[in-house]
């Protein structure tokens, strides 16, 4: 769930995703397992072609690099940037939940993963660190300090690093009479505007798609829009769902796309990226600041 921590700063898009999860897709897609750093310039570039400034760029290569998830070396006058352990893991997690994750759990057997905290009135930002960490889990809040999941989660890594960890408890139950489940659905998770969104990310994605320079903008501007359709959806059980429920269609979508957009992109990637190996680039001179 670590990719959680890293998106917990980035406010709800306005105008399409952030420069971060713009970045964030870019390097999943295009640096993880190989090994190498790519060029700053590289990076100006490609993000340049899904719409982030080169300022944009910069601060947020900057910023991440300060919080220990992006590694910045030089090379003569080149800076390049690599991947550190926080960074591959956020990204192995991501890519799990883009690629590994069906939006609908079929196969339900009824077991619910309960999670409760109280923290003191002063803990603000532990409190909305927990609760982003407990929305990218799947997480909706049923009442109080009180919320529920219908997937088996691995706690301790939910709340890795986090101040308010001491004070969750963990349980998995199962709902018993005269419990309505699914009244505690529709009140723990909003349904019809997380239906809104999987309807408007197939909008954006049909007809008149968005226009952008090449096929490996467009590729990652996909990707990042999906993930951040999906990354408050609590993969419910199928038998608690609308009968007309959007995200199958939209999943479908996603992953027909990425595969048509794959070639191109991936020609253009070759074309403009320039990278060094890692080995390499730890060879240099460390960029810090």
């Amino acid at each position: 769930m670590l990719i959680a921590a890293t998106l917990r700063g980035v406010e709800e898009p306005v105008n399409g995703p952030r420069p971060q999860a713009i970045l964030l897709t870019f390097l999943g897609g295009y640096l993880l397992g190989r090994g190498e750093h790519v060029a700053m310039s590289s990076l100006i570039a490609v993000l340049a072609g899904a719409g982030v400034s080169e300022h944009a760029t910069r601060s947020t290569v900057s910023r991440m690099a300060r919080r220990g998830q992006l590694r910045r070396v030089r090379r003569g006058r080149q800076v390049y940037v690599g991947l550190t352990p926080t960074s591959r893991a956020i990204l192995r997690d991501g890519d799990r939940r883009v690629w590994r994750t069906d939006v609908v759990n079929p196969r339900w057997d009824g077991t619910w993963t309960l999670l409760s905290f109280s923290l003191p009135e002063s803990w603000q930002r532990q409190r909305n660190a927990l609760r982003s960490r407990l929305l990218w889990a799947g997480f909706g809040p049923l009442q109080g300090g009180l919320w529920v999941t219908p997937a088996p989660v691995d706690v301790q890594e939910v709340c890795a690093g986090l101040e308010a960890a001491v004070h969750v408890r963990a349980f998995t139950a199962r709902a018993l009479e005269p419990t309505d489940v699914a009244e505690m659905v529709r009140d723990a998770w909003d349904l019809p505007a997380l239906a809104d969104r999987y309807r408007a990310f197939r909008a954006r994605w049909t007809g008149e798609r968005p226009v952008l320079p090449d096929p490996l903008a467009a590729q990652i501007v996909l990707q990042a829009d999906w993930l951040d359709v999906i990354r408050r959806d609590p993969r419910l059980p199928a038998q608690h769902l609308p009968p007309d429920w959007p995200a199958v269609p939209a999943q479908r979508l996603f992953r027909e796309l990425y595969a048509e957009l794959d070639q191109g992109a991936r020609r253009v990637a070759r074309d403009v990226l320039d990278v060094i190996p890692d080995e390499e680039a730890a060879g240099g001179e460390v960029v810090r600041g």
